[in-house]
């Protein structure tokens, strides 16, 4: 997967309106009747809440060993997912990755959004110098694809999930810094912009009343999109040994630990791909429904 490959165009920025309650109550209540999206969402939430309480759900504690437990089938009296090569319960594993699989994919766009939002509002509504020089640079991120130049600011930072999670960040503010300037460059020449900027109104005033409730709906939709390249990119990371570090579970990590008990038990060793699918796949699923809403069209 290379950086264009979700890097934003100009279809993907909706037209842009003034804020509106009618309008964010129709996004609701299309998301409400949205049977997959909301199907999704729950799915999601159902994640999250797991992950979240993995200190009541997990039956067993995720890094204990034995031995004599190792590599036991799906259905195992006590284990009810079966056991990893070191005999841990895979269930219970599960359970605390997910924590340390979403935080490592939510957080990276999350911290993007912030700063690649900023920059992006910054480029968009003052132009000139400042837009060639914020642009440009962009720009020279997307001669590397996107695992490139996440394994090579993880190799150069050092394996680690911080490390891992600012390599995440640096690689998704690109494109969340070109929507962001996208959709202020189309916000700045509308009338009510024109209005207040002719009513005496300061810059800052302007983007705080005027550009960021215009802004911030599509930037957000867009980075919700990001989330799950960024659970995919974190796996794949931690499965090259430069995310999270043993013995701590995380989905990626457990996928490399335990690739070579495929031929003996590849149903349990399958299980931290399957949840990464299904992640993965419904936060996609929702914010195309959330697009779908909003009505932008990718």
């Amino acid at each position: 997967m290379t950086a264009s490959s979700f890097s934003p165009t100009l279809k993907d920025v909706p037209s842009p309106r003034a804020p509106s309650h009618g309008y964010w109550s129709t996004v609701r209540r299309r998301v409400l009747s949205d049977r997959v999206t909301m199907a999704c969402l729950i799915i999601l939430l159902a994640i999250l809440a797991a992950a979240l309480f993995a200190d009541a759900l997990a039956p067993v504690d995720p890094l204990k060993t034995s031995m004599v437990k190792r590599l036991k089938p799906i259905g195992t009296p006590g284990f009810l997912l079966g056991t990893d090569e070191l005999g841990r319960d895979i269930l219970s594993r599960l359970l605390f990755g997910g924590r340390m699989s979403l935080l490592m994919g939510f957080l990276p766009v999350a911290n993007a959004l912030i700063v690649g939002g900023l920059l992006g509002i910054a480029a968009g509504f003052f132009g000139g110098r400042l837009n060639m020089a914020i642009m440009r640079t962009v720009d020279v991120f997307y001669a590397f694809p996107s695992v490139l130049l996440a394994v090579a600011i993880s190799g150069a930072l050092g394996s680690g999930m911080k490390n891992a999670i600012v390599a995440l960040t640096i690689v998704f503010i690109p494109p969340l810094v070109r929507i962001a300037e996208t959709v202020t460059t189309q916000v700045r020449g509308l009338d009510f912009v024109e209005a207040a900027r002719a009513s005496g109104a300061g810059s800052l005033t302007i983007i705080r009343v005027h550009l960021l409730p215009n802004v911030l709906g599509p930037v957000f939709v867009y980075a919700s999109g990001l989330v799950s390249v960024s659970i995919i990119l974190a796996s794949g990371l931690s499965f090259l040994g430069l995310g999270v570090e043993p013995p701590q579970a995380e989905w990626g990590l457990m996928l490399n630990t335990l690739r070579q008990a495929i031929y003996v038990q590849p149903w349990v060793a399958i299980l931290p791909g399957v949840m990464i699918f299904i992640t993965s796949i419904c936060c996609n699923m929702a914010s195309d429904g959330l697009r779908s809403a909003m009505e932008i069209k990718l």
